[in-house]
């Protein structure tokens, strides 16, 4: 396994809508892998396909230490609304308050090819609908009041400047154990 980089706010992949896969195969599940492992690095508890510059309909989130692959995912049911606090490994240090539904159904494929169906309340639900709005270019900046994304995007510009390739390279050192719930 290996530790990817990670694709900042500013990198046009960001705002493409990935491709479906249309078989999971052993390069796939390296590349799941090492998303996991870039994920946990990084701290977080969710990462897509595009985020580490791919264009397959892929997403890893591990809630509550239940580790979760979604393949071509697609939101069958979503259910009330909550606000919360989000963040985003693409755009380090930078959070706002996003609303989502409360619960969705989630269809998928799992790493092996596999249709599954995820339910997913509270935590679980808002990752969910976060990674696959990546996957579906879209950023959770876009959830934001004209006024709160402005103020969100110039805090950004002064992050930028750390990313000037707009790449945020994860030091193999940071491997952790526990990884930041705030970091979808």
């Amino acid at each position: 396994m290996s530790l990817l980089d990670i694709h900042v706010l500013g990198d046009p992949i960001l705002r493409e809508t990935t491709t479906p896969v249309a078989a999971v195969t052993d390069e796939l599940r390296r590349l799941i892998d090492d998303m996991f492992e870039t994920m946990y690095a990084a701290k977080g508890i969710g990462l897509a396909a595009p985020q580490v510059g791919r264009r397959e309909r892929i997403a890893v989130i591990d809630v509550d230490d239940v580790p979760l692959v979604v393949v071509n995912p697609d939101i069958r049911l979503s259910e009330g609304k909550v606000k919360g606090e989000e963040g985003c490994l693409s755009i380090p240090e930078i959070y706002g308050d996003v609303e989502r539904a409360g619960r969705v159904v989630v269809s998928a494929l799992d790493r092996d090819g596999n249709p599954i169906e995820v339910e997913g309340t509270e935590l679980l639900a808002r990752c969910l609908q976060h990674e696959i709005d990546h996957l579906h270019g879209r950023l959770f900046l876009d959830y934001l009041s004209v006024l709160k994304r402005r103020s969100a995007m110039s805090k950004w510009e002064k992050e930028r400047a750390k990313y000037p390739a707009l790449r945020r390279t994860i030091d193999p050192r940071d491997l952790a154990e526990q990884h930041n719930e705030e970091a979808l």
